[in-house]
């Protein structure tokens, strides 16, 4: 090693890189609030950091990534040898279980001299029947969600999700769930008759037939009656049709690549005539890519259908059109939604977007 490059390493060694070299010092700097109650209300914890440097030192800001952590400091000037504080506030309303918060304190000179660390263990609250149940149904009836959201469903399989129910009344209740929309794949569980103080679940439950496949966005929508009236709740089902990754191995799984997740057809005049974008779907697997199913609001016009069959190493290029006569003015924004037999991600979504002008 030559005589340039050690007193290169040594500036580097003695030079100020990030916290390594911080003229103020917190000992300690983190803290452990250990076990506490969520309903005790906010806990607080000061730091006392010491000038260790030859020059005054600024505190800028203390910065968090969490609202829920809040510093209180002075920017006052701390001189050589003496001291500041900073005081950490943690509120554990609604953060039941361990948590580790970081805070960094960063100099007038923009750079970070140190960080604070707080942590400790919420212990969680009993919730009230209305924090439990936040959904009013009517008649006292009262539902832990309104939304099932059961992702993909495979040809010929099956999922279940539930719904929980509370009867907050004195005395019983009739439910009654009439489709709204419906898939026909739909089928839902659950008491006609629900006692007082009486909770449960209703259990919903998408079931795909072997023999029928159905791929591609799958939704239901359930009116809540409860004692003979339409409530203003209703419950959503929504799922993905498509092919189980369990029925395909590494060597003949195709593999989907999009040339663009966003197409931009840009500022268009009403009155011009059809503007055409289009964009590559390509298969970088070993086995035979196959689209099945195509969806859109047809407010573009997506030249691809379902079924189209791609070789390995083989691609297409999907072409849209966009007739701005029909579009309203301003800006509009539409997505593609493609499901195929790729077993890691079947369904992609693609972006399509334009700015109708006058």
């Amino acid at each position: 090693m030559n005589s340039i490059t050690r007193i290169l390493l040594i500036f580097m060694a003695l030079g100020c890189a990030g916290e390594t070299c911080a003229q103020l010092v917190f000992a300690p700097a983190a803290w452990d609030f250990g076990t506490i109650e969520e309903s005790g209300g906010r806990v607080s914890h000061t730091f006392t950091g010491v000038n260790r440097g030859a020059e005054p030192v600024v505190v800028l800001d203390v910065v968090t990534s969490c609202g829920c952590t809040v510093p209180e400091f002075s920017r006052r000037p701390v001189l050589p040898g003496d001291s500041t504080r900073v005081t950490v506030t943690y509120d554990p309303m609604n953060r039941p279980g361990v948590f580790s918060k970081s805070l960094g304190v960063y100099s007038s000179e923009r750079k970070k001299i140190a960080t604070l660390t707080v942590s400790g263990t919420v212990v969680p609250r009993e919730k009230t029947i209305g924090e439990q149940y936040p959904f009013e149904a009517g008649s006292g009836l009262r539902l832990d969600g309104t939304l099932c959201a059961f992702t993909y469903i495979y040809q010929g399989g099956q999922k279940q999700m539930a719904v929980g129910y509370a009867n907050t009344s004195g005395r019983p209740v009739r439910l009654e769930l009439r489709p709204r929309i419906s898939s026909g794949l739909l089928t839902a569980d659950y008491p006609r008759s629900v006692a007082p103080g009486e909770r449960g679940e209703i259990n919903l439950r998408y079931t795909l037939p072997a023999g029928k496949p159905h791929y591609g966005t799958i939704r239901d929508a359930l009116e809540v009656w409860v004692d003979g009236r339409r409530s203003d709740v209703s419950l959503t089902a929504h799922a993905i049709g498509a092919d189980d990754p369990a029925a395909m191995t590494s060597k003949n799984a195709p593999q989907v690549k999009l040339s663009d997740m966003i197409v931009k057809f840009g500022p268009v005049k009403h009155s011009a005539p059809a503007v055409r974008k289009s964009f590559v779907l390509s298969n970088e697997g070993r086995g035979v890519l196959i689209v099945r199913a195509v969806e859109h609001s047809g407010r573009f016009g997506v030249g691809l259908t379902a079924g189209r069959k791609i070789a390995p190493g083989g691609s297409c290029r999907v072409e849209l059109v966009l007739d701005p006569s029909v579009q309203e003015y301003g800006l509009l924004t539409d997505h593609l939604l493609l499901v195929t037999n790729d077993p890691v991600r079947p369904m992609r979504r693609v972006r399509l977007t334009a700015i109708i002008e006058d």
